[in-house]
């Protein structure tokens, strides 16, 4: 086990730090823009994991969709931004069920 004295904690960098630092401090566009990429990339992921769950292919999914394997593929890479639509036409196809919480 690692030990690391209060002193040396201290210096480490915040992780709020580095990301101002790369992205902008909160609330500007460039950290806007980050925070919905980083959203994407998060729900593109439980998507990925339920599909593999239920042992469906790409293609398989994207047959159930209309769309081809490509465009699946390229989705859970983060390479395709995604519309509400397309998520919940997947979220669908694979039985999921979202609400909406407001407050």
């Amino acid at each position: 086990m690692i030990k690391i004295s209060d002193e040396k904690w201290a210096k480490l960098p915040k992780i709020e730090d580095r990301l101002d630092e790369k992205y902008g401090a909160v609330g500007s566009p460039s950290h806007k823009e980050f925070q919905a990429k980083a959203e994407a990339w998060y729900y593109a992921e439980i998507l990925r994991d339920e599909r593999k769950r239920q042992k469906l292919t790409q293609q398989q999914l994207g047959e159930r969709i209309g769309k081809k394997r490509e465009y699946i593929s390229s989705l859970e890479q983060g390479q395709t931004d995604m519309q509400l639509s397309t998520f919940m036409l997947i979220a669908n196809a694979l039985g999921l069920r979202f609400s909406l919480v407001v407050g």
